[in-house]
């Protein structure tokens, strides 16, 4: 389904798609109200007729809107217009963290991703103080802007996908999760800094 020039809550003009993950598609959008372009993901149609998941997506995408980092991708709003879920982003320009790592086809230098793994765990340790578990730290979900900053995208994201209604095939790479998310049981932000570790 093409958005392209959909007008979103009379506020949000939906300009191009910029990326797809298993849940949701990413659009670069202009702000009318405040005349600023944003990114907005929107929840796939397969997952818009799980009551119980949109309303966890919601939970999830507001408590992430509450966390204020320079190092976690900032949530401007949340909202739905007719069938479509999505979340308001700031749109951060630059490569997420799996296409580095793939275009160096090699180790990255060790000072770069020092300066990096210690930009994510500021960011997780905010999120940990107010109780809010990221729960799929993965290169993927890391955008490394053109300045050098890593932001942490898709807080809470992961938590809704948890629920029981939901393939586990959606969650991506496993690759990254703890053990105990692995087996399905609880987690903590224990389980964040593991992932942390493995990225």
């Amino acid at each position: 389904m093409d958005l392209k020039g959909r007008l979103l809550a009379n506020r949000y003009e939906i300009l191009e798609k910029i990326g797809s993950g298993g849940m949701a598609t990413v659009y670069k959008a202009k702000c009318h109200v405040l005349n600023r372009y944003v990114a907005i993901k929107i929840l796939r149609d397969e997952f818009t007729t799980d009551e119980e998941f949109v309303k966890r997506f919601e939970v999830e995408a507001q408590s992430a809107a509450s966390i204020t980092h320079p190092n976690i991708v900032s949530v401007y709003d949340v909202g739905v217009d007719g069938n479509l879920h999505y979340i308001v982003m700031e749109l951060v320009k630059g490569k997420t963290l799996k296409d580095i790592i793939v275009e160096e086809k090699g180790p990255l230098p060790w000072k770069w991703s020092v300066n990096i793994a210690i930009q994510i765990a500021s960011a997780l340790e905010t999120a940990h103080k107010n109780h809010i578990i990221h729960r799929d730290i993965k290169p993927h979900n890391i955008i490394i802007t053109e300045d050098g900053v890593a932001k942490v995208t898709d807080f809470g994201i992961a938590r809704a996908a948890s629920s029981n209604t939901i393939s586990s095939n959606v969650m991506g790479s496993v690759h990254y999760s703890s053990p105990e998310q692995v087996r399905g049981g609880y987690s903590d932000e224990k389980s964040d800094i593991y992932s942390l570790g493995i990225t």
